[in-house]
C-alpha cells in the first residue's frame, strides 16, 4: 500500500492521496490496465476501480480526499463539548455504572452530535486529545471536596507550621493487613488463555502492618514500621491496640531524636482515652486528625501500593514465613530508599513548612 491505514488524517496525508489518484487518472486516459496501475501505485485494484468510477461519475473533483472513513469528523469546539460530556460521568447518560467504554462514548456522540463512526474511529480521536485507558481511582462518597478545598486545607497547614515551629518530624500513620492471598498484578499470556496464579486456597493467617513516614526540612525522610501476626482461631487481639500504637510514637520519638507531630486517620483506636491521655502527659507528642475519607493525603498509602504492585504482586506464598520475610524483606529495601517516601508525599501535594508562623500582634 502506499498509504498505511488511516492515511489522509493530516493535510499533507491527502495532498499526497490526491496525487496518488491523479496519476491514476492519467493512466486511466492512457488506456492503461487496472491491475498494471495497481502494481505501479502500489494500492489495491479495488481502490484503482473505486476511484475510476468515482472519477467518471463525478469528474475531476471526485478526486479529492475526504479523509478517513473511519474518523469522527469533530471540530476541537465540538471536543470540548464531548470532553463536557464525558467529564460528568456515565451515569448522568443512563448507565449503572461509571465505567467509560468506545461503544459508550460512540453512543454519546451519535446523541449529541448527530455523527456515526466506528470504534476503531472512536479509539484514534480518543488518543489524539491525549486521552488513554487506564483504571480510575476511589474517593468516598462522603468525602466533600469543596468543604476539604475551604477549611481543612487551611488546618492541614496549621499541623505543618505547628510542626515547624516546634521543630518536630511531621509523622503519617497508616495500618495495612496483608495474607496469603497475593494481589493480582498483569502479565503476558498468550490470548485467550488467562493466566493463572496458583494460591493456598485456604489460610487464616494474616500479617498486620503499623507505619510511619517522618519528614522534616533539612532531615532525611524515614520510615518506621511495626508489625503484627495474626492467626484465625486463636484467642488474641486481630488488630492493633493503642498501647500498640503508643509504643510505635515512643519509637518514633526514640529514632528521630525530637518531637513528633503525627497525623493520623479517625480510627476509633487512635480515639481512645488512655491514648488521649498520654498524648497530654507527654510534651514531645502532638496528635493531629487527617480529614475523613481522604486516603490520598497520606503518603503511607503510598508505600502500601508499592508493595503490592511491586514484590508481593502474583506471589505464591507457601506458608506465613514466607509472607513476613517477603514483607520485611520489601520494607528494609524501602528504608534505605528516602527518594521512595519523599515521592510518596509529593503524590499527595503537600510538603514539610520549615517557616514559622508569624505571631500577631495585640492591639495596644
Amino acid at each position: 500500500m502506499r498509504y498505511a491505514q488511516g492515511g489522509g488524517l493530516t493535510a499533507k496525508r491527502r495532498q499526497d492521496r490526491e496525487e496518488v489518484r491523479l496519476q491514476a487518472a492519467q493512466r486511466f486516459a492512457r488506456g492503461e490496465a487496472t491491475a498494471v496501475i495497481a502494481a505501479d501505485l502500489r494500492v489495491s485494484e479495488r481502490s484503482v476501480e473505486r476511484w475510476h468510477r468515482s472519477r467518471r461519475e463525478g469528474g475531476a473533483p471526485a478526486r479529492a480526499s475526504k479523509g478517513s472513513a473511519g474518523r469522527p469528523k469533530l471540530t476541537d469546539a465540538q471536543f470540548a463539548l464531548l470532553e463536557e460530556e464525558l467529564v460528568k460521568g456515565p451515569a448522568a447518560h443512563g448507565w449503572p455504572d461509571q465505567r467509560w467504554t468506545l461503544e459508550r462514548i460512540k453512543t454519546v456522540i451519535a446523541r449529541r452530535f448527530h455523527l456515526t463512526c466506528p470504534v476503531a474511529g472512536v479509539w484514534r480521536l480518543l488518543h489524539r486529545h491525549g486521552w488513554s485507558w487506564q483504571a480510575p481511582a476511589r474517593q468516598a462518597w462522603e468525602r466533600d471536596r469543596r468543604r476539604w478545598s475551604c477549611g481543612e486545607e487551611g488546618r492541614l497547614a496549621a499541623r505543618k507550621s505547628t510542626a515547624a515551629a516546634r521543630g518536630a518530624w511531621l509523622v503519617f500513620e497508616d495500618e495495612a493487613g496483608f495474607s496469603m492471598t497475593p494481589p493480582r498484578a498483569r502479565t503476558w499470556g498468550r490470548r485467550g488463555r488467562t493466566p493463572l496464579v496458583r494460591v493456598r486456597g485456604r489460610s487464616w493467617r494474616r500479617l498486620s502492618i503499623a507505619a510511619m513516614c517522618c519528614y522534616k526540612p533539612g532531615e532525611r525522610a524515614r520510615f518506621i514500621y511495626r508489625p503484627r501476626s495474626y492467626r484465625r482461631g486463636v484467642h488474641e487481639r486481630p488488630s492493633f491496640a493503642w498501647t500498640d500504637y503508643r509504643d510505635l510514637a515512643r519509637c518514633a520519638h526514640l529514632q528521630l531524636g525530637g518531637p513528633i507531630v503525627p497525623l493520623w486517620d479517625n480510627l476509633n483506636t487512635h480515639l481512645t482515652a488512655g491514648m488521649r491521655r498520654y498524648v497530654d502527659e507527654h510534651e514531645w507528642l502532638t496528635v493531629f486528625q487527617l480529614p475523613a475519607y481522604a486516603t490520598e493525603l497520606n503518603p503511607v498509602e503510598g508505600i502500601w501500593s508499592l508493595l503490592r504492585r511491586g514484590p508481593l504482586a502474583n506471589t505464591a506464598f507457601v506458608d506465613a514465613e514466607h509472607l513476613t520475610r517477603t514483607l520485611r524483606r520489601s520494607l528494609r529495601r524501602i528504608q534505605y530508599r528516602p527518594d521512595l517516601i519523599n515521592g510518596c508525599l509529593t503524590e499527595t501535594g503537600l510538603a514539610p513548612t520549615d517557616r514559622h508562623p508569624t505571631p500577631s500582634r495585640k492591639d495596644q
